[in-house]
């Protein structure tokens, strides 16, 4: 089997706090991530996720366990690390008072490119992003998204194994933000390994083809966005029309303890936990003739990733 691109085990941050008591952000989580992949690190503010990555892009050491990045140890070999990747932090990282050409060819230079090679190679990624119709402007006169958006395709110009995104798509409009998603995944097809942190659930749904889910600095899932889904966690989605939404009948389904229920009007919108309890409900609707119709699929990523931070923090 091929090597991971990432890897980790046991890995553990703790920070010391005067007067306090200590800080374990990181507390020892394992992963793998395969060449190749798209990978997300999801988890709420404060989870550990910021620092897992400090940690992968040699920023910040680990208290204990192993990182290993494209094969290197992120501390016994840390410049090794830095020559295998490139990172998108939150912060916009353009040069505001360059032109958009001007950013890629700075940024070229800096990573030991001649002018040649820098335009060669961003002529594809401008291509990609569908930044030709801004080349000539400056950066400080773009839209924050369509900063954000020069400050990621940036990282495609040079030639690194492995991408960190750090919430690559924030203050993006959905224009930006679907051009984006769909260069990244262009990228990922070319054999580079990217990972991501996001906030938004759809889009890690869309993009990834592995997840870990952290909280309190522990992993409390990780695998493919099925394979997460079905931890424990077999739930629904139902959405129901009926004759007539009644406070009865909303009363009755609630007892049913769905994760989420929104109403409107006739209009029903049900997470459920199993499989048995969502057809319980059709079934006592299509008895008593107030189904008109119905959708049910599986819950979405967003309901689970809810559902599991849910269970970490009852179990802690």
């Amino acid at each position: 089997m091929e090597p991971a691109a990432i890897s980790i085990q046991n890995l553990v941050k703790e920070y010391q706090r005067n007067g306090k008591e200590t800080l374990r952000a990181v507390d020892g989580i394992s992963f793998e991530v395969r060449k190749g992949q798209i990978f997300g690190l999801l988890g709420p503010n404060g989870a550990g996720k910021s620092t897992t990555i400090k940690i992968l892009t040699t920023l910040i050491q680990p208290t204990s366990g192993t990182a290993f990045v494209n094969g290197f140890d992120v501390v016994k070999q840390s410049i090794d690390v830095r020559k295998n990747i490139c990172i998108v932090i939150q912060e916009n990282a353009v040069d505001t008072y360059l032109t958009v050409k001007s950013n890629f060819l700075t940024f070229g230079k800096f990573h030991g490119l001649t002018r040649k090679e820098t335009e060669t190679r961003s002529g594809r990624v401008i291509e990609l992003f569908g930044l030709k119709d801004v080349l000539n402007q400056r950066a400080m006169d773009l839209s924050g998204g369509m900063k954000r958006r020069v400050q990621v395709a940036k990282m495609f110009i040079v030639d690194k194994p492995i991408v960190f995104l750090d919430e690559a798509t924030t203050g993006m409009d959905t224009f930006n933000k679907r051009a984006t998603i769909a260069a990244i995944k262009e990228e990922s097809k070319q054999g580079r390994t990217i990972v991501l942190t996001t906030h938004m659930l759809d889009e890690a749904e869309e993009l990834c083809d592995a997840i870990a889910i952290i909280n309190h600095g522990k992993i409390v899932a990780s695998g493919t966005t099925g394979e997460v889904k079905k931890m424990g966690l077999e739930m629904f989605y139902l959405s129901l029309k009926v004759k007539e939404m009644t406070k009865e009948l909303e009363e009755e389904l609630k007892q049913h303890q769905p994760v989420k229920m929104e109403t409107k009007e006739s209009d029903i919108e049900l997470t459920i936990r199993d499989h048995d309890t969502a057809l319980k409900i059709l079934s006592i609707l299509h008895s008593r003739g107030l189904l008109l119709n119905f959708e049910m699929s599986s819950a979405s990523l967003e309901d689970v990733f809810v559902a599991l931070l849910d269970r970490s923090v009852t179990e802690t």
